[in-house]
């Protein structure tokens, strides 16, 4: 293991995150993956990585095991979203103190149709009723406009990379489109 993450080191040496002037308009996007209980206590893994262009580098991102075991990829990844929302206010704080720019609304890209649709309608449903109140945080600010949803497919979800394995082309692929080098 130590061999391989020297290898990996020496390997990525010279990569590094690349700002420049984007043409697209600066919006505040994120990116949420959550792997269904792949770890050894079956807890699930939440991802999310934010940029501030669709083709600008990462400027924030996270990967953690959730507190609780989910009981469906749904379950899963509608935990990583609610996770995500928590981050963008602080994103949101830093940029406002940084340069007074305050978004209004933020993208938030997810692979999985079912938690999209929970977030729409957080209403206690009989198969989302054990989920705790505090990820249904997620649905408010759905239903506020803070956050819009936007389904992403699992070959474009970036956020992949922070929570499973990826084979080699996936994997250098979503790093370069993270570094800000596509």
């Amino acid at each position: 293991m130590a061999k391989h993450v020297l290898r990996y080191v020496k390997g990525t040496l010279d990569q590094s995150l690349i700002f420049k002037r984007s043409d697209n308009p600066l919006q505040l996007i994120s990116f949420c993956d959550g792997d269904w209980g792949n770890s050894a206590d079956r807890k699930s893994v939440t991802g999310y990585i934010f940029q501030l262009a669709s083709d600008g580098p990462v400027i924030s991102w996270k990967s953690r095991k959730q507190q609780t075991v989910a009981l469906s990829t749904c379950k899963a990844e509608y935990m990583s979203m609610a996770a995500a929302r928590s981050q963008i206010c602080m994103v949101n704080d830093i940029l406002f103190d940084q340069n007074d720019k305050l978004f209004d609304q933020v993208t938030l890209f997810c692979n999985n149709k079912g938690a999209i649709a929970l977030a729409k309608n957080p209403v206690l449903h009989q198969r989302s009723k054990h989920i705790d109140i505090k990820y249904h945080f997620i649905g408010s600010e759905v239903q506020k406009g803070v956050v819009k949803n936007v389904y992403v497919p699992s070959e474009q979800n970036v956020a992949d990379i922070l929570n499973k394995p990826l084979a080699k082309s996936k994997l250098q692929k979503f790093v370069s489109h993270l570094m800000g080098c596509q």
